[in-house]
């Protein structure tokens, strides 16, 4: 069936980091890595295609039942934990089904390159190219775009490689989505501190106002220091900048896979503590769950 132009939301399908996490200790949470379906202005848009996109796939695939999908994936960058599932997406494997495929350019190839590279054989047995479905793939030119309706807007971001964050805003709503990032610091960006100022200010003005904010939140403070320059979050740094863009909801992601539910239970908890006093709204990122942009 075709989307609802007037429903307007998000659902997420991946929010685990680097490494699929499944078991026991991550069920409430979820162990798939990055994906989030968005559903806006009659625009069916999905963020990066870690494992996540299975299940995705799945679904789609017994919603439209039958009917043709038109969608757009947009990729923020192509480390594994990001395109992964890809070749597991089954809409991309029904001819009638168009599915665009949006980023910048990925390490030292093309996106097209490295999307197609994780198939070759001997790691995958069916070629990109051999995808019955109408899989086209463009590599974006501009930070601001239109898909349909929706207005999208990109910010590079601290990450190793080449990486981005994207804004999404419709008439239902906005969110950003910034799976991978770290906050600018001196001791580990050679910047002066002007320039550090600069590049974080950059990064608040882009999430200013938003209705969801999803954010790489991979370590807590003690963790961070042992991960300076790994280009992931800090649950604190996090919240304060969401506090300094004026976000209406933080949803901590990208969590790491050495963490269980009731560890990300006691970083929500502290994340929580830290937004105390303010209007803002703190979760964290789970597998299934609908979240409206509007409200």
């Amino acid at each position: 069936m075709p989307t609802d132009a007037q429903d307007c939301h998000i659902k997420f399908w991946g929010v685990r980091g680097s490494v699929p996490t499944p078991g026991a200790a991550t069920v409430r949470y979820g162990g798939n890595t990055s994906c989030v379906e968005v559903r806006a202005d009659g625009e069916l848009i999905v963020l990066d295609a870690g494992t996540g996109i299975r299940p995705l796939g799945l679904a789609l695939a017994k919603e439209f039942n039958g009917a043709s999908i038109d969608m757009t994936l947009l990729i923020t960058h192509t480390h594994w934990d990001h395109i992964q599932g890809f070749p597991f997406f089954l809409p991309a494997y029904e001819s009638k089904n168009t599915i665009r495929v949006l980023g910048f350019e990925g390490a030292r190839q093309g996106l097209a390159s490295t999307l197609a590279g994780q198939m070759e054989s001997p790691y995958f047995p069916i070629a990109l190219q051999q995808m019955p479905g109408n899989v086209v793939i463009e590599e974006l030119q501009s930070f601001d775009f239109k898909i349909g309706a929706v207005h999208a807007t990109a910010t590079t971001v601290n990450h190793p490689g080449i990486a981005v964050g994207y804004r999404l805003s419709a008439s239902g709503g906005s969110m950003a989505y910034l799976p991978d990032n770290e906050p600018f610091h001196e001791n580990q960006s050679g910047y002066s501190r002007e320039r550090v100022d600069l590049q974080n200010l950059k990064l608040v003005d882009f999430i200013r106002d938003v209705d969801v904010l999803v954010i790489d939140s991979q370590y807590d403070s003690d963790e961070y220091v042992g991960h300076i320059g790994w280009g992931h979050g800090c649950v604190d740094e996090v919240v304060r900048l969401a506090l300094l863009g004026n976000v209406k909801r933080l949803y901590l992601f990208h969590h790491d896979p050495s963490h269980d539910d009731e560890r990300i239970d006691a970083m929500l908890a502290h994340a929580r503590k830290l937004a105390l006093g303010s209007e803002l709204k703190v979760y964290a990122a789970t597998e299934g769950e609908v979240v409206r942009l509007g409200g």
